[in-house]
């Protein structure tokens, strides 16, 4: 009975000493220039704005250089991201408000569309572009930029000079300056959302189900993905090129039954012409040009002739474009025996 009694004692007496022991400070209060170095932000009532001054001319110079492969000589590029300008009006400009934001008659939305603070326009170019080399542009050549978006968009002369002193005034130029909404009970920081889930309480689905994919044909149709993406932040593009080169056992099998089932092998072979041309010979003129894909696949499926010889390919109505997307991918792999 001691013994327990002992060791009971023994732990309260080593907890109260633990407990009495002072907590050491962790870290260390930052220095100025570490605030200086993380506060840039720049606020929608321009709070945070650094000194400096860009024109239109210098701003054409930069996105030449750094900005219109992605974004379009006139900032007008859907292939990459969004395009920047378009879709606003004279009208909109006097009014605040995008009209086609309104009625929805514009199906898709240009970034002066939605752009309500200028402040956001120029913090992010500051703070993310260019996409290969975020926060490399000095804060004069900001200036230039945003002066050069704003008069791809027609609302600044080309000889306009864009500062921290005439940022406000130019924010007054802004088509949807207007069009923020207050009312979605997330203005504040004690509002509440207006639209509530409701938990599923029977019959729910028991997981999720993915009802679409990018088919494996179709990997690389923009290049290597991994070599796209930047190397700050989470995202990180997958290695689309040494996957869709690789030819699992899977999709040697689908396709070889594929070509049974529809009677491929009547005009086609491997390696040798026979009514219509190899499979080898159609890798050889296609398999580096992904962009030709969809053309192949609707020739699959509805047929054509003129390429390979008089004679035509019959149309396969029945080839789902799946399938086809399977055949394709087989075909433009196989190499010469």
């Amino acid at each position: 009975m001691l013994k327990p009694l002992f060791t009971f004692c023994f732990f309260c007496l080593l907890s109260t000493t633990y407990a009495q022991v002072p907590v050491k400070p962790v870290g260390r209060p930052a220095t100025a220039a570490e605030i200086k170095a993380w506060d840039i932000d720049v606020r929608a009532d321009f709070k945070g704005l650094p000194p400096g001054q860009g024109s239109v001319m210098k701003g054409q110079e930069i996105w030449d250089k750094q900005c219109a492969s992605c974004h379009g000589v006139f900032g007008e590029s859907n292939e990459v991201f969004p395009p920047l300008v378009g879709g606003t009006t004279a009208e909109d400009v006097r009014k605040g408000q995008v009209a086609g934001l309104v009625s929805g008659a514009e199906a898709s939305r240009t970034t002066l569309m939605k752009l309500s603070q200028l402040s956001a326009l120029w913090d992010y170019i500051r703070r993310a572009m260019p996409w290969n080399a975020p926060k490399s542009l000095s804060t004069d050549e900001v200036y230039a930029v945003v002066a050069y978006i704003l008069h791809l968009g027609d609302l600044v002369p080309a000889d306009f000079v864009l500062s921290d002193k005439n940022m406000q005034a130019t924010q007054a130029l802004l088509p949807n300056r207007h069009g923020m909404s207050k009312e979605h009970g997330l203005w504040r920081v004690s509002g509440t959302p207006d639209i509530r889930a409701t938990a599923c309480m029977r019959n729910c689905e028991p997981s999720a189900r993915i009802s679409s994919e990018l088919p494996a044909y179709a990997r690389d149709a923009h290049g290597n993905l991994a070599e796209q993406m930047r190397l700050v932040g989470p995202v990180r593009g997958a290695q689309t090129l040494s996957t869709a080169n690789q030819i699992n056992s899977s999709v040697v099998e689908s396709a070889e039954k594929l070509i049974t089932k529809y009677g491929c092998t009547a005009c086609h072979a491997r390696d040798t012409k026979l009514i219509g041309p190899a499979f080898s010979e159609i890798s050889k003129k296609y398999g580096n040009q992904p962009e030709k894909v969809a053309e192949l696949s609707k020739k699959i499926r509805e047929g054509g002739q003129g390429v390979w010889g008089t004679i035509p390919m019959p149309a396969q109505p029945g080839v789902s474009e799946l399938e086809a997307g399977l055949l394709l991918n087989w075909i433009l792999k196989t190499k010469k025996e």
